[in-house]
């Protein structure tokens, strides 16, 4: 009747006021958000940003390589560069063997290079007493830094040796087993192998990098770089900020100190997964490469003093994962889409759908405690649980946002124009985002202040209108 009809509208009006007084409200952060630092190594993150600024410094739009060549460093892995000659790329592990105080072995090789180039030449007085031993001084065994151009004219005779070297840190000199200092080896080629027989050595590279030549609108600075005399100065490394020992140590200390949270975890699983069953042609992924990736993530978030992985740290794959050209960029496309529209909101809008037709069933009931839909005090706290969440994601969005995407910013391992190209995707897609969690979180609100007051069950379905017709046709698919 008409005094029922008024009440019922006075209810829908002040559920609407008590919802835009919570939405207005600052939203509180997610439940088990991660803030805090990892202050064992923030020291260690000061360090890095000035080491990659070293390496940097008078080379032109290599920002992105020198920050993989010091990341592939702590992490001890190697680091691939494909491109034509004269892009920098021995320049750059010159350098990293200066940063790094270690001792420094480069070598160019051709198809008719022979295992002495490498590892060492035979001992005269070895063989006088019938011993096969090389003389490694100076060579690829007991160097911590190496570059080794032109890696895929490897042939067979260099091949078993040199996949031993890099993966085990293993050398066989004679009838000895020598551990190697090596800490990390750059390799160079124009292309990727094009033969089986290297397919091993290629995966041995954990990080892989295209290298291209200066970009038209760079080529005046260059130019004026080279006006100057920096283009052929001699590079003086001084008293670098990371020690031998720092490298070495990261990658254990970063293991042991940084999280992974759960939807870094889905990330990587979901990621896997688009690359081989959705990519064509299919992009595998190892379990061995899978696991690497993981604790390549950590060492880069311990890296720049951060206790955990963040969905940012995710947009290093790209230099992790992919066997062909283009493969990178499959990666990229896949990490930012997931960064911009979280999966686990469809999630959340399944759970808030049953939520509500629970909770609609229930108020229909009159309220009571002991219903089979799990009790008014139940449905009170899964709501609120609900709306907890996912005004904890508008504030993680909205704070990426309005802070223009500071974490991205900040990062040591993206330069300006890799941050530039990533926002310029992220924002639009990130609002589009915002509002539709901001909608989720007003709908979760509706349904816990309704509970609070226990209005009737017709109240709740006048304020979700949409939201009835969804779990009513569901109901109908039933």
């Amino acid at each position: 009747d008409g005094a029922q009809d008024a009440q019922a509208v006075q209810q829908i009006s002040e559920v609407r006021r008590a919802v835009e007084e919570a939405m207005a409200a600052p939203a509180p952060s997610a439940p088990g958000a991660h803030t805090s630092a990892n202050m064992g190594s923030v020291d260690l993150a000061s360090k890095v940003r000035a080491t990659c600024a070293l390496l940097e410094d008078g080379l032109l739009e290599r920002e992105v390589e020198a920050r993989l060549m010091v990341l592939a460093a702590l992490c001890g892995e190697h680091l691939l560069l494909l491109g034509p000659p004269g892009t920098a790329k021995s320049e750059l592990a010159r350098r990293l063997s200066q940063v790094c105080r270690g001792s420094y072995f480069e070598r160019l090789l051709t198809r008719f290079s022979v295992p002495e180039e490498l590892f060492g030449p035979l001992s005269m007085r070895g063989l006088e007493e019938d011993r096969y031993q090389r003389q490694t001084a100076g060579y690829l065994p007991e160097a911590e830094v190496a570059f080794v151009d032109e890696i895929f004219k490897a042939n067979s005779a260099i091949l078993n040796a040199l996949l031993t070297l890099l993966n085990e840190r293993l050398f066989d000199n004679g009838h000895q087993r020598l551990q190697a200092p090596l800490l990390t080896l750059v390799g160079a080629s124009n292309e990727p192998p094009e033969s089986e027989e290297l397919d091993a050595l290629f995966d041995r590279f954990m990080f892989r990098r295209e290298v291209a030549q200066v970009s038209p609108h760079g080529l005046r600075e260059l130019a004026q770089l080279a006006a100057q005399g920096r283009t052929h100065a001699a590079f003086e490394a001084g008293a670098p900020p990371l020690a031998l020992e720092d490298f070495r140590a990261c990658r254990d200390a970063a293991v042991a100190a940084t999280e992974v949270p759960e939807r870094v975890l889905d990330l990587l699983v979901a990621l896997r997964g688009h690359l081989q069953d959705a990519c064509e042609p299919p992009v595998y992924v190892s379990d061995r490469r899978f696991t690497k990736c993981v604790t390549v993530l950590q060492v880069a978030a311990y890296a720049k003093g951060q206790a955990y992985v963040d969905e940012y740290d995710c947009l290093l794959l790209e230099h992790l994962l992919g066997q062909r050209p283009g493969d990178s960029e499959k990666v990229r496309e896949f990490v930012l889409d997931s960064i911009a529209h979280d999966p686990a909101l469809l999630q959340a809008e399944l759970a808030l759908l049953g939520v509500f037709g629970r909770t609609a069933r229930h108020l229909e009931r009159g309220g009571g405690d002991g219903d089979s839909d799990g009790g008014h005090e139940g449905l009170l706290r899964e709501a609120g649980e609900l709306a907890e969440l996912l005004r904890g994601q508008e504030a993680q969005m909205a704070a990426a946002l309005e802070g223009g995407f500071a974490a991205l910013r900040g990062s040591p391992w993206h330069g300006p124009q890799q941050v530039g190209a990533f926002v310029q995707v992220l924002q639009p897609q990130l609002e589009e985002t915002l509002a539709r969690v901001r909608g989720l979180s007003e709908e979760a609100l509706t349904v816990q202040e309704c509970l609070r007051r226990g209005v009737p069950g017709g109240v709740l379905e006048k304020l979700l209108p949409k939201r009835l017709r969804q779990y009513e046709k569901g109901i109908q698919q039933k």
